[in-house]
């Protein structure tokens, strides 16, 4: 059994983190911070947890999250940032769903995020979450940087071409369309029911804050700089993630093959039969990533379609596929859920 704390629980991760870990057999949460809801019983904010979590919303308390296992931080940028090194070094392995540490080009991170980064050290020390990818790093990691919810369904569907070698790396396209859920829990006009319903629209097509971490993942499997078109859309749905990957072949293969080989020994990613078109509601509420691969006309162009629930297998379910990985529990407690229907 250990001691988990959540930094920032009163967003749409750090809720669906409670969900989550509530379940969880081998988890005692000690500690759930929120400023703005200290004193707050945390069943009063979120009344589907009455019954399984029974803590109040405190301030946070470095002392009191020094004292647990782990904690995770389910904050906007910079917040971890001015916590982390202090837990650290007392020995508390931390689990960061923001941005803070994803990248590892500190120039290029204060870039897009306009700010200083005030712990550049232990960019190194981190290691991405993605455990398709970093499985055995993730294992004695004292820092994990969780993935994006972009960042998740992209590079898992351009891995298997890219560590292949089978499509040209300077030209991709990933078109990815995202649940409201993805802006967070704020007042905001445009996540407004009458803004967002009905309605879909791309976003920040000029630069997208999740293209250098996708980028930096693909030149990873590639070995090269690939070249990435990152074009993020707004869809009228609460979760999900449908992001449609195209690239140009430069092998003739049998790609369903390929890709069912990569992801044979992967709990949460699951290679649909050849034809298949998976839907985001598949995956609502489970930890899984489907995907399907396509060689439209048998021409060269190849199309991934990859899906995933931007709150589970895109941040909360990660980062606890993540933790169980960590402390050597079995990869799927807590989230080998079942997706919900209708």
């Amino acid at each position: 059994m250990i001691n988990v704390g959540i930094v920032g629980a009163t967003g749409y991760t750090g809720v669906e983190l409670l969900r989550l870990l509530a379940t969880h057999p081998e988890v005692s949460l000690r500690v759930i911070t929120s400023r703005s809801e200290a004193g707050t019983a945390v069943s009063d904010l979120f009344p589907n947890l009455r019954g399984h979590v029974e803590l109040d919303f405190s301030e946070p308390n470095v002392d009191a999250l020094a004292a647990c296992d782990v904690v995770f931080f389910a904050t906007p940028h910079t917040v971890a940032m001015a916590l982390v090194p202090e837990l650290i070094a007392r020995g508390t392995r931390v689990i960061d769903l923001s941005a803070d540490f994803r990248l590892k080009d500190i120039a290029l991170w204060e870039q897009w995020y306009n700010t200083a980064h005030t712990c550049p050290n232990l960019v190194e020390q981190a290691v991405y979450g993605l455990p398709e990818v970093n499985r055995e790093q993730i294992k004695s990691a004292q820092l994990i940087a969780v993935p994006g919810c972009y960042p998740t369904a992209t590079q898992l569907g351009f891995l298997p071409l890219l560590e292949n070698n089978l499509i040209d790396p300077a030209h991709l396209i990933a078109d990815a369309k995202s649940g409201v859920s993805g802006a967070g829990r704020k007042a905001a006009i445009g996540a407004l029911l009458a803004e967002s319903s009905e309605n879909m629209k791309a976003y920040a097509v000029a630069g997208h804050r999740h293209l250098p971490e996708i980028t930096q993942g693909l030149n990873n499997a590639s070995g090269q700089d690939v070249g990435l078109t990152f074009v993020p859309h707004l869809t009228p749905m609460i979760r999900g993630i449908h992001a449609t990957l195209y690239g140009t072949l430069t092998k003739d293969i049998d790609l369903q093959a390929i890709f069912e080989q990569r992801y044979k020994d992967e709990p949460f990613v699951d290679v649909m039969p050849a034809g298949s078109h998976p839907e985001t509601r598949s995956v609502r509420g489970a930890n899984t990533c489907r995907i399907a691969v396509h060689q439209p006309q048998e021409g060269n162009t190849v199309v991934v379609l990859s899906v995933i629930d931007n709150l589970v297998k895109g941040a909360s379910g990660q980062a606890i596929q993540n933790m169980n990985i960590m402390f050597g529990f079995d990869e799927s407690l807590a989230i080998n859920t079942i997706a919900t229907l209708p």
